[in-house]
């Protein structure tokens, strides 16, 4: 079994930052590529940001330039460093990993609980 456990969350104001981690944990060979997520209320889950197990990132339109994905392989952890955040960038950010728990087995797609993120105006 593999956890994935987000952390930094929080209540900030606009223009603020907040910088997010999710460690993975458990039964874990290997780790591909990483990423966050977020939903709104009422609105689907959309990609944040990903992050190649060396380094390549991709981001979406609305957090080019502010949100700043990164990682640490030998901890297995995942980061997103956000700044000047707008209210629209609320919403629930979730972590995921593609994991191998065993050499010759099959990457498994993981998510974290999700971590509250609050940008007020």
């Amino acid at each position: 079994q593999v956890q994935l456990v987000e952390s930094g969350g929080g209540l900030v104001q606009a223009g603020g930052s907040l910088r997010l981690s999710c460690a993975a944990s458990g039964s874990i060979f290997r780790i591909n590529d990483m990423g966050w997520y977020r939903q709104a209320p009422g609105k689907q889950r959309e990609l944040v940001a990903t992050i190649t197990r060396g380094g390549s990132t991709t981001y979406a339109d609305p957090v080019k330039g502010r949100f700043t994905i990164s990682r640490d392989n030998a901890k297995n952890t995942v980061y997103l460093r956000m700044n000047s955040l707008k209210p629209e960038d609320t919403a629930v950010y979730y972590c995921n990993a593609a994991v191998l728990a065993v050499l010759g087995g099959d990457y498994l797609d993981y998510w974290g609980q999700g971590t509250q993120v609050t940008v007020s105006s």
